[in-house]
């Protein structure tokens, strides 16, 4: 955080010069040891020292070393507490924003899947069984909206982050009277901490990040675990490229979705972050505690393991092979059952009665295996004098996709508007990169 640590110095030499703690002279100094310091770290040429014992203690050591005395003066009224949780709200703001990135680039993938195979249709599954037919694009899109949701949850976090806690000292405040709301808009806080003694002890952003970052692994796991299953020979329905899968050390007609196996497991280990973090903070006592040096940790470990896992999955999402064939095979015409229970609701019989005409169709083609198709007329007239010649427009998977025209559905029409939907947000100006 040498960068971040730096600015908020700079910014509060100036608030010093404010208030005539440093003079114009002395500031100007400071800001331009600091940039100096900042080169020594961007370049590697800083060295640290045995006496450095965290990086504003090695930034000001530094500092001193290059402009003198008035490096001394820079830490008046200010204390590592609330510099440090500073500093780590700062690189949360920061950097989150390339979180923000992976998660757009990711969703901007599916979407323009989704767009190109709109016409591909596929079992959709419940409790891992053939349920509905569905189409793909809707099912990536499902995965879509999982992630667009998280990404709107970030810039909530980053709002309830953006408070500023430096002017809190130690714990008490800070005895100078600096103008924290000036200093506040100079690093880019939209509001100040009110309480020096929560504002140093305060790591509820840190568990809510490492919640939110537990989250987005969940639910890339989740996309993960889908496309294992699809890539499947028992599925088909989808072939990874060779960058994202590896071949068998043993027997060499496998291929094994490495890259997503990753994932999924990485994206368990992010709530291992949390839980452990959370734990920490369960039983502090007021204010400042070293227990809370394990927030750097979790917070890095977090955001690099998200990092990664969002990259692996565009990658993944972007070179993989959809077998439409494979797909429409895998359909079969007990999926249209609900679809007969439908029909029969559409004749005026209420749906509990008609949902259970239509398991004494599945019944009765069971018992005669035969497709349901296979049924002749007579034959449902039997269980049902509702049932009509135009029973054979039920046999037809395109129909049946096609009657889910309302908002959310898996009809065409339903899946052009959430496509139109997800582009408009992904073609808005990214708030994030203008704070």
């Amino acid at each position: 955080m040498f960068e971040e640590d730096i600015e908020g110095s700079k910014a509060y030499a100036e608030a010093l010069r404010k208030i005539n703690l440093l003079t114009t002279k002395e500031t100007e100094e400071i800001c331009r040891g600091l940039d100096m310091v900042k080169k020594e770290w961007k370049t590697g040429d800083f060295e640290i020292k045995t006496g450095d014992e965290d990086i504003h203690t090695a930034n000001e050591r530094r500092l001193k070393e290059i402009i003198g005395e008035p490096a001394t003066k820079l830490h008046v009224g200010r204390s590592r507490n609330d510099q440090v949780a500073t500093d780590m709200k700062l690189w949360l703001l920061s950097n989150t924003k390339l979180l923000d990135e992976g998660i757009r680039h990711l969703i901007r993938k599916m979407v323009f899947r989704a767009s190109q195979e709109i016409d591909i249709i596929m079992p959709g599954y419940t409790h891992l069984q053939r349920a509905q037919p569905v189409r793909w694009s809707h099912f990536l899109l499902s995965h879509a909206w999982s992630l667009k949701n998280d990404n709107d949850k970030l810039g909530t976090f980053r709002k309830a982050t953006s408070v500023m806690p430096l002017g809190s000292g130690a714990l008490a405040g800070n005895p100078f009277s600096i103008d924290r709301i000036s200093l506040a808009n100079s690093l880019k806080f939209e509001e100040i901490t009110p309480n020096s003694m929560q504002a140093v002890s305060d790591r509820d952003f840190i568990a809510e990040f490492l919640f939110w970052a537990s989250m987005v692994g969940i639910h890339l796991s989740r996309l993960a675990e889908d496309l294992i299953l699809f890539s499947s020979k028992e599925f088909g329905f989808i072939n990874l490229s060779d960058a994202y899968s590896t071949g068998s050390s043993l027997m060499p007609q496998k291929r094994n979705p490495d890259s997503l196996e990753l994932i999924r497991g990485i994206g368990g280990s992010l709530f291992g972050e949390c839980c452990s973090f959370v734990l920490v903070l369960k039983s502090l006592p007021s204010t400042y505690n070293k227990d809370l040096q394990s927030d750097k940790e979790a917070m890095f470990k977090a955001f690099d393991k998200l990092k990664s896992l969002l990259d692996v999955a565009i990658g993944t999402v972007e070179t993989l092979k959809v077998n439409e064939d494979k797909c429409r095979l895998a359909l079969s015409l007990e999926m249209l059952a609900t679809d007969v229970a439908y029909y029969l609701v559409r004749k005026g019989v209420p749906f509990r009665e008609a949902h259970h005409l239509a398991g004494q169709v599945v019944s009765e083609s069971e018992k005669k295996k035969v497709n349901l198709s296979d049924l002749t007329l007579g034959e449902l007239k039997l269980i049902s004098e509702h049932f009509e010649h135009d029973i054979e427009k039920v046999w037809n998977y395109e129909n049946s996709i096609e009657q889910y025209q309302a908002t959310g559905g898996t009809a065409k029409s339903s899946v052009e508007k959430q496509i139109e939907k997800l582009q408009i947000f992904l073609q808005e100006d990214v708030a994030l990169d203008s704070k």
